[in-house]
């Protein structure tokens, strides 16, 4: 069983519409240098994420090699953009979790999305407002170049 739930669900798991895929579904098997070179991640984050539990089962060929899906892909998409949110990754195991166990988790992980929200917010405020100062600070130099000299100051 992969993290993600469905099709329909996708959008639900994943704020934005996936990335274009590099093969069809059907003959999307990919090796874990494939989606390390797909997702800029290396092979080590990987078995680490499959190891923790951020992963479901990848599944295996008959050598052993792991075999990523586009619907692995699309969860990496997802687990990319959860970092980004500086989001612990103790909650994206969590939230992975919570996905496995089905439907009726819809509420935590609900929460934990609203929280991870939150926190983006607060972040995005503070940003905005250190914007406003290296701005008023850039016009300040940019100023003082602009005017002329004054003779005895």
């Amino acid at each position: 069983m992969t993290v993600m739930e469905s099709t329909s669900e996708r959008t639900a798991v994943c704020a934005a519409p996936p990335r274009a895929h590099p093969r069809p579904e059907g003959q999307d098997r990919y090796t874990i240098s494939e989606v390390a070179a797909f997702t800029g991640l290396t092979a080590h984050t990987l078995r680490w994420y499959e190891r923790i539990g951020l992963m479901s089962h990848v599944d295996r060929s008959h050598t052993g090699q792991r075999r990523f899906t586009n619907r692995d892909l699309d969860w990496l998409g997802f687990v990319g953009k959860l970092r980004l949110t500086g989001m612990p990754v103790a909650d994206m195991v969590r939230y992975a979790e919570l996905l496995r166990e089905g439907e009726h988790t819809f509420e935590a992980r609900q929460e934990l999305l609203e929280a991870t929200r939150r926190d983006v917010r607060t972040r995005i405020a503070e940003l905005q407002d250190t914007l406003a100062v290296l701005d008023f600070k850039i016009e300040f130099y940019a100023g003082a170049r602009r005017a002329p000299e004054r003779p005895g100051v």
